[in-house]
């Protein structure tokens, strides 16, 4: 018994190998770090983190594939970002409208992403996005203005990326590498019960954070789509735990860093960027650690411009029981989840075997 225990805590913070080359990490920080340090100069440092939310696009960039199929998936992800944003925007009028329209949008993008086979991360930022935008105060005549920047971060997490496959493309023909996988592969058994489960536990996720009035619910829909993007039943507890522990280890650092950088604006756009290239290489690796940088990280990205900021102490118990919260939920969803892909799975045996006699 004590030894089953020993072998699970050992598998539960064991570093995993990973196939990412070295220099994603390093593209990844440049491309939300660059659309920061613009806004710090032109000091409008809220436009600033609005753009660099553009730049996470950089994480849906295939490690393998063609130079076309690579560069084509950042320009769809990145007319999906621009997509989630309006969409969030524009149904931020009434927190009721908000929780069916946000429902019925995580519905309809994760099953475009089961559809057409996308890689890891699949749905999560899409869902991100909309769930920001959505719980933001409705403003008509600055829509156009945040949809733009988050397509100007787009443009330029595009920018890098293209350079950074010109230069990986010489090298992968100088060693004859070849890598000619599709990237938009599409599915014909995508499950619309699958989506509609991911649909039904947002709503409920943000129409939670709204029953009890919090001033930013996004927390708990973020949370309960993080635990659901694991791929078993075993992953999904596992992340689950590791959320959950790695948020209240990352709360205590959160902490230590409100004390440390002062609020200074140059000083949140360092630490933003350190801690994206961190967690770029940790995610990977281990969920967990990673979890310890993420949480600073969401925290000063979603809170630099909120007046709650200067108040850490409320702020970082506010944002604990929002993801411990999000989480419990997120561990139900996945539970529904992992049930559903079972039946279709089994669905799907039966059908092909019908269909071979």
């Amino acid at each position: 018994m004590n030894s089953s225990i020993t072998k699970e805590i050992r598998l539960l913070f064991a570093l995993k190998s990973s196939e990412n080359k070295w220099q994603k990490p390093i593209l990844t920080a440049i491309s939300i770090g660059l659309p920061l340090l613009i806004g710090l100069y032109f000091d409008n440092l809220k436009y600033g983190l609005t753009a660099c939310l553009g730049g996470l696009i950089i994480i849906y960039l295939p490690e393998t594939g063609s130079f076309t199929n690579r560069i084509l998936t950042l320009l769809v992800c990145s007319f999906g970002f621009m997509v989630s944003t309006a969409f969030g925007l524009l149904f931020s009028f009434d927190p009721w409208v908000s929780v069916i329209a946000f429902g019925l949008f995580s519905m309809t993008v994760h099953w475009i992403v089961l559809f057409y086979k996308t890689s890891p991360p699949g749905s999560f930022f899409f869902i991100l996005i909309a769930a920001m935008t959505i719980c933001q105060p409705f403003d008509l005549g600055s829509i156009p203005i945040k949809i733009g920047l988050m397509g100007l971060g787009t443009m330029l997490a595009c920018i890098f990326a293209l350079v950074y496959l010109l230069i990986l493309s010489q090298k992968e023909k100088q060693s004859n590498t070849k890598t000619i996988k599709p990237i938009f592969e599409r599915n014909t058994y995508a499950d619309i019960w699958e989506a509609l489960i991911v649909g039904i536990f947002m709503l409920s996720s943000l129409a939670i954070g709204n029953l009890l009035k919090l001033d930013n619910p996004y927390w708990i829909p973020i949370s309960c789509a993080a635990v659901m993007q694991g791929a078993s039943l075993y992953h999904i507890r596992q992340r689950t735990f590791q959320r959950i522990l790695g948020t209240f280890v990352g709360l205590g650092l959160t902490w230590c860093l409100f004390n440390f950088i002062n609020y200074t604006p140059l000083s949140i756009c360092i630490s933003i960027i350190v801690l994206q290239l961190i967690i770029e290489m940790l995610v990977v690796k281990q969920y967990a650690f990673a979890v310890v940088f993420i949480t600073p990280f969401t925290v000063l990205l979603n809170e630099a411009a909120n007046p709650i900021f200067s108040t850490p102490d409320t702020l970082i118990a506010l944002r604990f029981w929002e993801i411990v919260m999000g989480s419990i939920l997120g561990a139900l969803g996945g539970w529904v989840l992992h049930k559903e892909k079972i039946r279709y799975a089994s669905i799907n045996q039966l059908e092909k075997i019908v269909k071979r006699h």
